[in-house]
Protein backbone atom coordinates (compact mmCIF):
# COMPACT_ATOMS: atom_id res chain seq x y z
CA UNK A 1 0.00 0.00 0.00
CA UNK A 2 2.95 2.39 0.58
CA UNK A 3 4.48 1.77 -3.02
CA UNK A 4 0.94 2.60 -4.05
CA UNK A 5 0.76 5.94 -2.05
CA UNK A 6 4.40 6.74 -2.73
CA UNK A 7 3.23 6.17 -6.82
CA UNK A 8 0.54 8.37 -6.43
CA UNK A 9 2.43 10.88 -4.89
CA UNK A 10 5.10 11.18 -7.38
CA UNK A 11 2.56 11.63 -9.82
CA UNK A 12 0.61 14.45 -8.20
CA UNK A 13 3.79 16.33 -8.00
CA UNK A 14 4.36 15.63 -11.84
CA UNK A 15 4.85 19.23 -12.90
CA UNK A 16 1.86 20.93 -14.56
CA UNK A 17 3.50 23.28 -16.63
CA UNK A 18 4.42 19.95 -18.80
CA UNK A 19 1.22 19.00 -19.54
CA UNK A 20 0.23 22.60 -20.59
CA UNK A 21 2.99 22.52 -22.88
CA UNK A 22 2.20 19.71 -24.19
CA UNK A 23 -1.55 19.86 -24.64
CA UNK A 24 -1.10 23.14 -26.69
CA UNK A 25 1.35 20.94 -28.96
CA UNK A 26 -1.03 18.43 -29.32
CA UNK A 27 -4.17 20.99 -29.95
CA UNK A 28 -1.93 22.59 -32.56
CA UNK A 29 -1.14 19.80 -35.20
CA UNK A 30 -4.68 18.55 -34.78
CA UNK A 31 -5.59 22.55 -36.16
CA UNK A 32 -2.72 23.06 -38.15
CA UNK A 33 -2.68 20.43 -40.36
CA UNK A 34 -6.42 20.40 -41.16
CA UNK A 35 -5.59 24.06 -42.37
CA UNK A 36 -2.72 23.49 -44.24
CA UNK A 37 -4.80 20.75 -45.91
CA UNK A 38 -7.45 23.56 -46.42
CA UNK A 39 -5.32 26.39 -47.75
CA UNK A 40 -3.45 23.81 -49.98
CA UNK A 41 -6.55 23.31 -52.43
CA UNK A 42 -8.95 26.36 -51.74
CA UNK A 43 -11.62 25.32 -54.71
CA UNK A 44 -11.28 21.25 -53.46
CA UNK A 45 -11.99 23.18 -49.90
CA UNK A 46 -14.94 25.41 -50.93
CA UNK A 47 -16.49 21.89 -52.80
CA UNK A 48 -16.20 20.41 -49.78
CA UNK A 49 -17.79 23.27 -47.93
CA UNK A 50 -20.57 23.11 -50.48
CA UNK A 51 -21.35 19.46 -51.17
CA UNK A 52 -20.55 18.45 -47.49
CA UNK A 53 -20.31 20.33 -44.72
CA UNK A 54 -22.99 22.96 -45.23
CA UNK A 55 -25.56 20.25 -46.61
CA UNK A 56 -28.59 17.97 -44.79
CA UNK A 57 -28.50 15.96 -47.95
CA UNK A 58 -27.38 12.06 -47.01
CA UNK A 59 -26.98 13.00 -43.24
CA UNK A 60 -28.23 11.21 -39.79
CA UNK A 61 -30.92 12.45 -38.34
CA UNK A 62 -29.34 14.87 -35.49
CA UNK A 63 -26.95 16.86 -38.19
CA UNK A 64 -29.93 17.23 -40.89
CA UNK A 65 -32.37 18.35 -38.48
CA UNK A 66 -29.77 21.01 -37.01
CA UNK A 67 -28.68 22.22 -40.36
CA UNK A 68 -32.12 22.42 -41.80
CA UNK A 69 -32.90 23.86 -38.09
CA UNK A 70 -30.39 27.34 -38.62
CA UNK A 71 -30.79 26.95 -42.90
CA UNK A 72 -27.19 25.86 -42.83
CA UNK A 73 -27.44 25.28 -46.82
CA UNK A 74 -28.16 28.73 -47.12
CA UNK A 75 -24.61 29.92 -45.62
CA UNK A 76 -21.81 30.81 -48.23
CA UNK A 77 -19.29 28.14 -48.66
CA UNK A 78 -16.91 30.32 -50.32
CA UNK A 79 -16.99 32.43 -47.10
CA UNK A 80 -17.03 29.77 -44.63
CA UNK A 81 -13.90 27.41 -46.47
CA UNK A 82 -11.86 30.74 -46.36
CA UNK A 83 -13.16 31.77 -42.28
CA UNK A 84 -12.46 27.98 -41.51
CA UNK A 85 -8.91 27.73 -42.86
CA UNK A 86 -7.97 31.24 -41.53
CA UNK A 87 -9.13 30.05 -37.69
CA UNK A 88 -7.45 26.36 -38.31
CA UNK A 89 -4.20 28.06 -39.24
CA UNK A 90 -4.14 31.27 -36.92
CA UNK A 91 -5.43 30.07 -33.42
CA UNK A 92 -3.07 27.30 -33.29
CA UNK A 93 -0.21 29.56 -33.94
CA UNK A 94 -1.45 31.59 -30.72
CA UNK A 95 -1.86 29.07 -28.55
CA UNK A 96 1.11 27.30 -29.43
CA UNK A 97 3.15 30.55 -28.91
CA UNK A 98 1.07 30.98 -25.78
CA UNK A 99 -0.06 34.19 -26.78
CA UNK A 100 -4.11 35.33 -25.78
CA UNK A 101 -3.86 31.41 -25.78
CA UNK A 102 -7.65 31.10 -23.88
CA UNK A 103 -8.89 33.53 -26.43
CA UNK A 104 -7.28 31.77 -29.22
CA UNK A 105 -9.04 28.51 -27.89
CA UNK A 106 -12.30 29.57 -27.78
CA UNK A 107 -12.92 29.53 -31.71
CA UNK A 108 -11.57 26.39 -32.00
CA UNK A 109 -14.49 25.58 -29.23
CA UNK A 110 -16.82 26.48 -31.14
CA UNK A 111 -15.20 24.59 -34.99
CA UNK A 112 -15.47 21.51 -32.66
CA UNK A 113 -18.50 21.64 -31.57
CA UNK A 114 -20.09 22.69 -35.29
CA UNK A 115 -17.93 19.63 -36.93
CA UNK A 116 -19.32 17.47 -33.90
CA UNK A 117 -23.15 18.66 -34.17
CA UNK A 118 -23.30 19.90 -37.68
CA UNK A 119 -21.01 17.68 -39.79
CA UNK A 120 -19.39 14.23 -38.59
CA UNK A 121 -22.09 13.22 -36.15
CA UNK A 122 -20.01 9.57 -35.68
CA UNK A 123 -16.95 11.20 -35.06
CA UNK A 124 -17.47 11.77 -31.44
CA UNK A 125 -14.55 10.18 -29.99
CA UNK A 126 -11.75 12.65 -31.62
CA UNK A 127 -14.17 15.63 -31.02
CA UNK A 128 -14.70 14.90 -27.22
CA UNK A 129 -10.50 14.76 -27.30
CA UNK A 130 -10.19 17.68 -28.91
CA UNK A 131 -12.68 19.65 -26.64
CA UNK A 132 -11.43 18.13 -23.73
CA UNK A 133 -7.52 19.46 -24.12
CA UNK A 134 -9.37 22.91 -25.39
CA UNK A 135 -11.22 23.18 -22.55
CA UNK A 136 -8.09 21.92 -20.40
CA UNK A 137 -5.97 25.16 -21.94
CA UNK A 138 -9.38 27.59 -21.22
CA UNK A 139 -8.99 26.34 -17.40
CA UNK A 140 -6.03 26.13 -17.13
CA UNK A 141 -4.09 28.34 -19.30
CA UNK A 142 -1.01 27.86 -21.49
CA UNK A 143 0.90 27.70 -18.65
CA UNK A 144 4.43 29.56 -17.46
CA UNK A 145 6.43 28.40 -20.50
CA UNK A 146 4.60 30.72 -22.66
CA UNK A 147 3.91 34.09 -24.03
CA UNK A 148 1.15 34.81 -21.37
CA UNK A 149 3.29 34.08 -19.02
CA UNK A 150 5.96 36.58 -19.93
CA UNK A 151 3.72 39.25 -20.62
CA UNK A 152 1.14 39.11 -17.77
CA UNK A 153 3.73 41.14 -15.09
CA UNK A 154 4.53 43.86 -17.82
CA UNK A 155 0.75 44.35 -18.72
CA UNK A 156 -0.37 43.99 -15.24
CA UNK A 157 1.73 46.47 -13.92
CA UNK A 158 0.79 49.06 -16.82
CA UNK A 159 -2.76 48.52 -15.47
Amino acid sequence: MQNILALRDRLEAFPQWVLQALMRVAIFWIFWRSGMLKAANMEQTVSLFRDEYLTAEGKEPIPAFLQNLLAVSSWPAEAMAWLATAVELGAPVFILVGLATRLAALPLIGMTLFIQFFVYWRDYPSHLLWLAILVFIVVRGPGPASLDALLAPRILRRA
